[in-house]
């Protein structure tokens, strides 16, 4: 069916006929079906499925009605949120072409922008804002923003939205929204906490499920490298070379890892850019724009760049760090394979975390990923000659007569072969260097060894279960541990790391509730409790200002500290600092290792507390400095 048979807008179709868009997306099929006109509606999509356009087409008949343009502006008809500026940005540029034969004004709301632009343009009268919770909550109360005639309001990433804070944002804004309005809610995904905010501020919503869970990533190939931790950079840069796509996105965790591995790539002759929170807005369009010309070709980003950016000619996405959970994934990978084209997610994983990222590819539905060996060197330059051959036999160069005299001077010179052996020298050079991955090697073959060998079967003989105090015995990282008996030994391995255990296990009741964690369930008895003295306080660098929280602590403490979640006691998150307590002989080996920066996240620090307890001050800011230069 065309949008006509849909009953679009017949202004819009003017619009998308210009565009060359003939046949709507399922998504914007499904909400302009007849039975969803004028309804709330509550959609999950995938990305890259035309969510921008769709909810563009659905709110025609509200703001337009059956004009054929909007009529003078003045307070906005719709309000339109998105979790992020890069999204806002691009959400105000598809709508504008969109309605740009209906005469639509829009402003774009966002903060990292100038400010008094943005309140010419509401003083001046607008139809359509489109903006990030912050902003716009600051321009509600400033009085500059006002929703009294608002008829729409479009949530786009209401899922990231939930995640990344901005609840209260949210609340304040449908609050102050008029009651009547039409809501759109578009996300890719519709997790327990949309549902709660969805029956909160709406009546009835009709839920729309535009793409069945098998389809969602029909486009994009995942390829998993097992990468030795060191070599993660190495392996970047391999992976890059092997696959040669025309623009590749790259994912770090931190901006700091954002920072050095674009410093390693553009050091090893990689045209590339860098995006993450620490950049102005003009930084980030610059940014953007580049990889979009083609004056840069990759680009190395924390998770902002991971939701609803338009990069249509990115073909490769590379985590190099892996995701922290399953939505993560889906959202980095979606940057590619989208609107139809083909894409490749590659994820490098150290050999400690290949479960942990098995499961998490199963909790995305993912279930066709490839698991292969990181490219090495001689596979890149294997790879090198064939498109050299290809390249230079599939030239359409025509040579000028100049060019061919200069030709036949050089023949009476040196043998053709020799000539032509230097064009193929100087076109390699135009390629970076592959780089040698010695330990990831040896890990692959060790452990295709170990596949060749038969695996021996045991049958567990039958014995009473014996009680084991799991507080003796911390899975590698509290000491060795006590002597078991032959049976445990031999058919009971000790417990998995921390991270392997619960990266997906659900919150605790306490996290949701206050920002107090009481420790484990129960506090070990005086004779189980570990030899080694009292328990220790440390207070962090980060509090309830960087959107610190247990959830995200506890796994945190436990990599960089060494620590079991048993080690840890209270943990008290305050404004700018939280105070956590390490319980018996793990907080000396909990001193020692955080006296070094965390890998993943070097502006962690941990310093510990005389006392025995929580301070009820905290400590001057002088020692924070000290600290910090050391």
């Amino acid at each position: 069916m065309s949008f006509a048979d849909l009953g679009a807008h017949p202004t819009l179709l003017q619009s998308l006929e210009a565009k060359g868009f003939v046949t709507p997306t399922p998504v914007q099929a499904a909400v302009l079906d007849a039975a969803m006109l004028g309804r709330d509606l509550l959609v999950s999509a995938e990305t890259g499925s035309g969510k921008t356009v769709a909810f563009g087409l659905a709110l025609a008949h509200t703001l337009l009605g059956e004009a054929p343009s909007f009529s003078r502006a003045t307070t906005p008809k719709a309000l339109v949120l998105a979790p992020t500026r890069e999204l806002a940005l691009q959400v105000q540029q598809e709508l504008a072409w969109l309605y740009g034969a209906a005469g639509m004004r829009s402003v774009a709301c966002v903060g990292g922008a100038p400010l008094a632009q943005q309140l010419r343009a509401l003083s001046d009268g607008v139809h359509l804002v489109v903006g990030t919770p912050g902003r716009v909550c600051d321009h509600i109360e400033r009085g500059s923003l006002k929703l009294g005639e608002m008829q729409a309001l479009v949530l786009d990433e209401a899922d990231e939205m939930l995640d990344m804070g901005f609840r209260d944002e949210l609340d304040r804004i449908l609050a102050a929204a008029p009651k009547g309005h039409r809501a759109l809610w578009f996300s890719a995904t519709l997790p327990r906490e949309v549902g709660e905010l969805a029956k909160k501020w709406l009546a009835n919503p009709a839920r729309v499920a535009a793409t069945p869970v098998q389809q969602a990533h029909a486009d994009i190939k995942y390829v998993v490298n097992i990468v030795a931790f060191r070599e993660r950079e190495h392996a970047v840069v391999n992976v890059l070379r092997a696959h040669d796509a025309p623009a590749a996105i790259v994912f770090c965790a931190t901006r700091e890892e954002v920072s050095r591995l674009q410093a390693t790539l553009r050091e090893r002759g990689f045209r590339c850019v860098g995006l993450s929170g620490e950049l102005t807005q003009p930084e980030r369009a610059r940014a953007l724009q580049m990889l979009r010309d083609g004056h840069a070709k990759v680009l190395v980003a924390t998770d902002v760049a991971a939701r609803g950016l338009d990069l249509p000619d990115v073909s490769l996405v590379i985590h190099a760090d892996p995701p922290r959970d399953a939505m993560t994934l889906q959202h980095r990978s979606g940057r590619t394979g989208r609107a139809g084209r083909k894409g490749t997610a590659v994820l490098l994983v150290s050999p400690d975390r290949r479960q942990l990222l098995a499961r998490m590819l199963r909790t995305a539905n993912v279930n066709t990923a490839s698991w292969e060996p990181c490219p090495t060197a001689e596979t890149i330059r294997s790879l090198d000659d064939d498109r050299l051959v290809t390249k230079l036999e599939a030239t359409g160069v025509t040579p000028s007569e100049e060019d061919v005299a200069v030709a036949r001077r050089l023949l009476e010179k040196r043998p053709a072969e020799d000539l032509v052996a230097a064009l193929v020298t100087i076109s390699r050079g135009e390629f970076p260097e592959p780089e040698e991955l010695p330990m990831t090697v040896s890990f692959a073959q060790k452990l295709l060894a170990s596949m060749s060998q038969p695996q021996r079967s045991y049958e567990r003989p039958s014995m009473p279960q014996q009680r084991y105090d799991r507080n003796e015995y911390r899975g590698g990282a509290g000491g060795p541990a006590p002597a078991p008996t032959e049976a445990r030994s031999e058919f009971r391995p000790g417990p998995a790391p921390y991270e392997a255990r619960s990266e997906f296990r659900p919150a605790p009741a306490p996290y949701e509730t206050r920002n107090e964690y009481q420790g484990p369930p129960r506090a070990p008895r005086p004779e189980e409790r570990p030899e080694g003295g009292s328990n220790s306080w440390f207070v962090l660098n980060v509090g309830r200002e960087k959107r610190a929280d247990p959830r995200w602590l506890i796994p945190v403490l436990c990599r960089w500290g060494g620590l079991q979640k048993e080690d840890i006691g209270v943990i008290r998150v305050l404004d700018r600092e939280t105070r956590v307590e390490i319980l018996g002989r793990a907080a000396t080996m909990f001193k020692e290792r955080t006296s070094m920066p965390d890998r993943l996240d070097p502006t962690l620090r941990a310093m510990p507390i005389d006392d025995q307890g929580p301070p009820r001050r905290p400590p001057p800011r002088s020692t924070w400095r000290k600290t910090t230069e050391r």
